[in-house]
């Protein structure tokens, strides 16, 4: 196993209404007040209801948690400041209110997109998290992105958290993926084989004129060539920070295991994207309660086999990185009670159904010490 990488992770965040749990389009003063404080500022993504977290790159997982605490800290600070809260949900449970201008993009670049795509862009209210691995080269970007496109459903399942959207229970473990599946340049890609394979297609994609940038090329996991990492982003934003963890040590595992496997010139698994696509959806589905595609395979096995098969692939990763123990502990806690998602649903059930009730959930725990 190679040197251990660093890594790090950016977080979408809601703004609500702290009595109601509805979003608030309240970004702008949000992050004018956080610019007045210590620290980065926060950043603005599609909707006005959201900001977004970026920590700094990290060598060891106590490190990155201690970081992000910090981080969703202060951007409560800001929002209580400008009358709203704000809580680490993929969906909103409660449905935006047009009357206090939700639903708003932000002028600029995500205004032109918005113009482009209209309501695929305007109702993108969801919140993932992406983790970025640094990488050595892109070259062996590349092949790290050639061989962990089979473990990627897995990671979405055990991050799925967004079983609401728009009042609605929609029967989805993350329907946050469903919803930003919308996308023409989001999903799985093929097995590229080089870096000019990669470069060509993304060059490709450019060249319809479909898309407004590069930043615009959503696959679920593609090269930050500025930043020299890989960026997985298939996660539902975690509410609570031990599973926002969880979900970035096994990312780093992955690439970590990848990485090693492009060095010693192993093949990677070629499963064809249509059936990649199959497996992202399975998993969106159903979360950790059912079956998941095995990656070694390419078919449907118990959720816990397949958990099992994924902790045998990236255990000398985990070992490198002294985080064994820490998935081991994040894996044996998920098993019982499932993923972010069933706790929502607990959540709603024990209040009756309210579900300002379970956004008031996810305020706690998105901010528990």
């Amino acid at each position: 196993m190679g040197s251990v990488p660093t890594f790090g992770v950016e977080e979408e965040l809601l703004l609500v209404d702290p009595e109601t749990g509805a979003p608030r389009g309240r970004s702008e003063p949000v992050r004018e007040e956080a610019a007045r404080g210590d620290g980065d500022g926060l950043d603005g993504e599609m909707r006005t209801e959201q900001v977004e977290t970026a920590s700094k790159p990290h060598d060891d997982a106590d490190a990155l948690a201690a970081d992000l605490r910090d981080r969703r800290r202060r951007a409560r600070e800001a929002a209580r400041t400008a009358g709203v809260d704000v809580v680490a949900l993929p969906t909103s449970p409660v449905a935006a209110d047009p009357d206090h201008g939700e639903g708003m993009v932000p002028e600029g670049r995500y205004g032109e997109i918005a113009e482009r795509f209209g309501p695929i862009a305007s109702a993108q209210l969801t919140s993932g998290q992406h983790t970025h691995v640094a990488v050595s080269s892109p070259e062996e970007g590349v092949g790290v992105l050639d061989r962990i496109g089979p473990w990627l459903p897995v990671l979405r399942a055990v991050s799925a958290n967004s079983p609401f959207w728009r009042g609605n229970d929609t029967g989805y473990a993350s329907y946050r993926s469903v919803v930003w599946a919308r996308w023409p340049s989001a999903g799985p890609t093929r097995v590229f084989g080089s870096l000019e394979a990669h470069d060509a297609v993304v060059s490709a994609m450019l060249e319809t004129a479909t898309l407004l940038d590069e930043k615009m090329v959503y696959f679920d996991a593609r090269l930050a060539k500025s930043l020299g990492t890989v960026e997985i982003r298939v996660a539902d934003v975690a509410t609570e920070l031990d599973d926002a963890v969880l979900v970035a040590a096994l990312a780093r595992a992955l690439v970590m295991t990848a990485a090693e496997s492009w060095r010693r010139d192993e093949p990677a698994l070629d499963h064809p994207v249509e059936a990649l696509r199959l497996a992202h959806w399975g998993a969106a589905r159903w979360g950790l309660s059912g079956d998941l595609v095995d990656p070694t395979t390419g078919r449907p096995r118990p959720a816990g086999e397949v958990l099992s098969a994924l902790r045998h692939h990236v255990t000398d990763a985990l070992e490198a990185t002294g985080d064994l123990a820490l998935v081991d502990d994040g894996l044996a806690r998920l098993t019982p009670t499932g993923s972010g998602a069933e706790r929502q649903r607990a959540a709603a059930q024990a209040a009756g159904g309210d579900l300002g009730a379970v956004v008031a959930d996810a305020v706690r725990r998105t901010h528990a010490e």
